[in-house]
């Protein structure tokens, strides 16, 4: 990395509500432009300190931070899960971003397609990896169509009969004539830390880290 200031990296919708609170607790500023919803700029300088903050989509977060474009950054413990990227050091949970990583399956499913007798199951998910490890483990195959949203339609549309994603309350499946069977892993935010910066910017970086630590227990 040749970036002389932090850079960190995080995503964009929710969690950057839920996280702004907790970033001000840090003492971490953006410009005014982090807060308008209609701006189009995806990097932004913190108001007196050499950071800067990255927005991008929260897959795309681990990415950066993984391959040293971002030295720290905020992602869902999903994403971790699906990447398993080992250049990544996961310090601390920040408690924001609940939700849950579940199977779902239609309301109105066909008894031959129940998983209790399923030895192979399709599903459509945006974590085919997670997918079929989970799948794995309870002795089933399981052939993933990757999508990267509307995933709640596949059932409907034929694709496939069970689906994998994060829930939150609930709702949408339901809109979707869907329910909840199994949950994979219960999800939130994570600090995450690219390891070779972690070792060149110790001071800096474990000093950041310790603030985050401090804000979130204080919450």
């Amino acid at each position: 990395m040749t970036m002389k200031g932090l850079v960190i990296a995080i995503p964009k919708g929710r969690i950057q509500d839920e996280l702004t609170p907790l970033l001000q607790k840090v003492g971490i500023y953006p410009e005014q432009a982090f807060f308008d919803d209609s701006e189009r700029q995806l990097q932004f300088a913190c108001k007196g300190t050499g950071m800067t903050l990255v927005r991008a989509r929260a897959f795309d977060v681990a990415t950066f931070v993984a391959f040293g474009a971002a030295h720290m950054g905020i992602t869902g413990l999903d994403v971790l899960m699906e990447f398993n990227y080992d250049d990544l050091y996961a310090p601390l949970d920040l408690n924001i971003g609940h939700c849950r990583l579940c199977v779902a399956e239609p309301e109105q499913l066909p008894p031959q397609e129940n998983l209790a007798r399923a030895s192979h199951v399709r599903v459509a998910t945006k974590y085919p990896n997670v997918s079929r490890s989970y799948f794995a483990g309870r002795g089933i195959q399981a052939e993933c169509i990757k999508l990267s949203g509307a995933i709640e339609l596949a059932p409907r549309l034929g694709l496939a009969h069970h689906i994998v994603d994060l829930v939150s309350t609930g709702q949408t499946l339901k809109a979707n004539g869907l329910r909840e069977v199994e949950t994979i892993a219960k999800i939130a935010s994570r600090l995450i830390v690219n390891r070779a910066a972690f070792k060149t910017r110790s001071a800096e970086i474990g000093g950041l880290i310790d603030r985050f630590r401090e804000a979130v227990h204080a919450a």
